[in-house]
């Protein structure tokens, strides 16, 4: 039977003891950690690729993509309460549908934190870009500023931004709690600003017609698909849960109370993006729809300007910065371009961190080479891995828009999601006395929502993110089935790590 390994909950917890990480986090510092995570790429750029499929409607976009993430974040914090340990979603699985199914979801895991990072790496080439023009003058020729996709050769200060934090986290740089709530205060406060500063200029006119091109594909659930992205990362509240304090109690909070300070945030600065300037999308010549991140976007944006227009919102790879120079303060756009400047390469160490974190659970349970998650003896990281996955992320935002590469990560991340929520009913059948110190309320409503709200947001994504992860599933089943299954710890009995010299001599540095 491919289904018969399932590793039970008190085998994984007594290996995160035997093997496990300090727990110093605590409630409000989960809370900053998730708030880092996801305040990012997904509001600072994709607010216009939103608006070029939705138009004033991303905000209903918004709403639907944070619903689906509540409902989801919801079976995530029974999940944490009861298995505050690394690993996230892949464990959870493991300990519930089996390894196959664990090993799909931990394989989706990485396609969601390397492609992400990839994507936060070009939204902060975009903010770069406009930093360098509007505050010293510098002009970064098109062909070394963005992809192929639109017009460039290659996405140069995104290769340099993702190679400069591989080379920190191979160094043993690592985000301390301090420094990343430092951080989240200076994206929250960026974004403070530019709502005090747009929502007074908000005019109702801009918000007709409120749905330009409806609701499908190319319109409002077509923008929740890919404006997710900019809701990914609460997550990262659970895979730290064998690191937090009283996890039973802060991973709840750290999950909810970060998504919903990110919602309100969302509504807000949409809003005020929307009514100061407008968001109504660009068409072809011929009146038809033209996709985020195209060729015939990028010609299309190219004609307006050289008209004498002023840029569309839709067209700007830097949103809230251009929306703040329109509107009359040039400066402190340039200022929120440098808030996006300082902040975003934060996520991308987080998404690559978050990455190594799920390697290193799969190295823990045989399923990958234990040599990928050795610790490199003078810097004490996992450089092996994390040079592997610099690499990917580099070669990813060199070549892709930051639209693609979200919807790339999208499907990724929903599979994850929608096997968290299963994960959630299986367990209130198959172990229903097991201690729940945070319970899903009305699981058997909130769970298929999660469920249907994954799926049905799977099914607006473009048809090669959809195929993505399909071939992504492919090479992991053949990776699976052609190492990891023979030797799996679960498979050959081995309960603990105390039973697996190879992974303790890969880790004998830590």
């Amino acid at each position: 039977m491919i289904f018969d390994r399932v590793k039970s909950l008190d085998a994984i917890l007594a290996t995160a003891e035997k093997k496990g990480l300090e727990r110093s986090l605590g409630a409000f510092q989960l809370t900053m950690l998730g708030v880092g995570a996801v305040i990012g790429t997904g509001i600072f750029v994709l607010t216009s690729e939103a608006a070029q499929k939705a138009g004033p409607g991303m905000m209903l976009s918004f709403v639907i993509a944070g619903f689906v993430c509540a409902v989801a974040a919801l079976c995530y914090s029974e999940l944490a309460s009861m298995v505050p340990v690394a690993g996230s979603a892949y464990t959870y699985t493991y300990a519930v549908m089996g390894e196959l199914l664990a090993w799909m979801v931990g394989w989706a895991l990485i396609l969601e934190y390397a492609v992400g990072a990839s994507a936060v790496a070009v939204g902060w080439s975009g903010y770069f870009v406009g930093f360098m023009k509007n505050t010293f003058g510098v002009v970064i020729p098109q062909a070394l500023a963005v992809g192929p996709n639109e017009g460039g050769i290659v996405n140069l200060p995104a290769v340099v931004i993702s190679a400069l934090v591989t080379g920190l986290l191979i160094l043993g740089t690592t985000e301390s709690a301090r420094v990343n709530a430092i951080l989240v205060a200076v994206k929250v406060a960026a974004l403070t600003l530019f709502i005090a500063l747009t929502v007074p200029a908000i005019k109702a006119t801009e918000f007709t017609p409120f749905l330009p091109n409806g609701w499908g594909t190319i319109g409002v659930v077509g923008a929740a698909s890919s404006i997710f992205f900019a809701y990914v990362g609460f997550d990262a509240v659970s895979t730290a849960a064998e690191e937090t304090k009283n996890p039973q109690r802060n991973v709840p909070i750290g999950l909810i109370g970060s998504l919903l300070i990110c919602t309100v945030f969302y509504l807000l600065v949409s809003a005020g993006a929307i009514g100061a300037i407008g968001a109504q999308p660009v068409f072809g010549l011929g009146g038809e729809a033209l996709p985020p991140g195209s060729p015939e976007l990028a010609a299309r944006c190219a004609q307006i300007v050289a008209g004498g227009a002023t840029e569309p919102l839709v067209c700007s790879h830097e949103a809230l910065a251009h929306v703040l120079r329109v509107v009359g303060w040039a400066r402190i756009g340039n200022l929120m371009g440098l808030a996006a400047f300082i902040a975003l390469p934060s996520v991308v160490l987080m998404m690559m961190f978050g990455q190594t974190r799920v390697f290193f659970v799969m190295a823990r349970d045989g399923l990958l080479p234990a040599k990928l998650a050795s610790v490199h003896p003078r810097f004490k990281t996992p450089h092996v891995v994390t040079a592997f996955t610099g690499i990917v992320v580099t070669l990813a935002a060199a070549f892709l828009p930051v639209g693609k590469l979200a919807d790339y990560s999208n499907s990724g991340t929903l599979f994850a999601f929608a096997m968290v929520a299963v994960s959630v009913m299986v367990l209130r059948r198959t172990d229903p006395t097991r201690n729940r110190p945070f319970r899903t309320p009305f699981v058997w409503v909130v769970a298929p929502l999660a469920i249907i709200g994954c799926v049905g947001l799977y099914l607006y994504l473009p048809f090669v993110a959809q195929m993505v992860l399909f071939g992504w599933g492919a090479i992991g089943l053949a990776i699976y089935f052609g190492y990891s299954r023979s030797r799996s710890n679960v498979g050959r009995g081995v309960n603990d790590l105390d039973d697996n010299p190879a992974f303790d001599t890969a880790h004998a540095a830590e």
